[in-house]
């Protein structure tokens, strides 16, 4: 396909550095979760749950939302996110007996996640950390964990983290629904993910070098996605960009448009796909600059992704590719990502 480099660009942040580390996190974190995952996905066929309540903020949210669509679509099961000042603040007890509870953090430390997961726990749910530091406090009150194996993530934008989850919550399904073929796709990821270092998104530059509003699109697993460039593309890059699922973008946020106004379209190859071709086709007509990450040859607008492995695995690659334009694009804007105003890399709300 086309677009390629022979090589990653030598990175110029550690938001870029730590992204390209990506395919060896993924490798590593397969192999050494296998039998945890054996172990959980067992438990849950033998004993399965209602329902599935997940807790998250920030790009872990949007990790929770990926996980949402990929159970939804892959075993049918009901999944929502809990919003944790319910419990934190409002002091409610929520009926989850029977639930399976995921709970996604980089740190592990944030108190109201902590907190909501105890609740869950004391209300007879099955309570799963997915996180990077396995020694932290909420890895200490769930009943299982998988750990990310992202190793330290110093940049405050996530970025291999992020990954990371995605990859956790599809080795999970994977496993619970005894799906080979999502397991043989999985093990191809590693490799997907590198080739996704090597892709040249530069064209998108010259629009979004001096964009101060714009909006990305995406539908089913895509919109996780879409909600996670957003994020990066506020925090590192100091762009307003808004997420929008393809099925609202013309219930409204269509009024933004005008001549030349930028919007990134994730696109992957499932059901949503022709929808989503349309919702490109009628912003061109007005006018939009749209840049689409979607498979097919190279065409203007078109941002190219790495040869695809399977419809539920294709958003990692895009999100990685994706990460080495915003990194590239904030240093470019004479911005540091590895330092957004006003953030931390933990954030401990309560």
């Amino acid at each position: 396909m086309g677009g390629r480099r022979g090589a990653p660009p030598s990175p110029r942040s550690r938001m870029a550095a730590e992204a390209l580390e990506t395919p060896a996190v993924v490798s590593r974190q397969i192999a050494a979760n296998r039998d945890a995952v054996a172990g959980l996905s067992a438990e849950l066929r033998a004993r399965p749950p209602r329902f599935v309540v997940t807790s998250a903020r920030g790009s872990s949210g949007n990790a929770a939302m990926f996980g949402k669509y990929l159970i939804e679509t892959r075993l049918g099961l009901v999944t929502a996110a809990a919003a944790p000042s319910v419990v934190t603040i409002y002091r409610r007890r929520l009926a989850m007996e029977d639930a399976l509870f995921l709970a996604i953090s980089q740190s592990g430390r944030s108190p109201d996640l902590i907190r909501q997961a105890e609740a869950a726990a004391e209300a007879g749910a099955c309570t799963v950390a997915l996180v990077n530091d396995d020694q932290s406090p909420l890895a200490a009150v769930c009943r299982h964990v998988l750990p990310l194996h992202a190793g330290p993530e110093t940049s405050v934008a996530a970025t291999k983290s992020f990954i990371a989850s995605l990859s956790a919550l599809l080795q999970l399904v994977a496993a619970w629904q005894g799906d080979e073929g999502l397991a043989r796709a999985l093990d191809r990821l590693p490799a997907a993910l590198e080739a996704a270092t090597r892709l040249d998104w530069r064209k998108a530059l010259p629009v979004l070098d001096s964009a101060s509003d714009m909006m990305v699109i995406g539908r089913g697993l895509g919109l996780p996605i879409a909600l996670e460039a957003a994020l990066k593309l506020k925090e590192t890059c100091g762009i307003h960009a808004e997420a929008f699922s393809g099925a609202e973008v013309m219930h409204g946020p269509v009024a933004l448009v005008e001549p030349g106004y930028p919007v990134l379209v994730f696109s992957p190859e499932d059901e949503t796909r022709e929808g989503l071709a349309a919702v490109i086709g009628t912003l061109r007509e007005k006018g939009a600059a749209v840049f689409a990450a979607e498979a097919g040859a190279d065409a203007p607008g078109r941002l190219p992704l790495s040869a695809g492995i399977h419809p539920q695995v294709d958003p990692l690659p895009a999100i990685l590719a994706f990460y080495g334009l915003a990194a590239e694009l904030a240093v470019r804007r004479g911005l540091d990502p590895d330092r957004p105003r006003h953030l931390r890399k933990v954030t401990e709300t309560h």
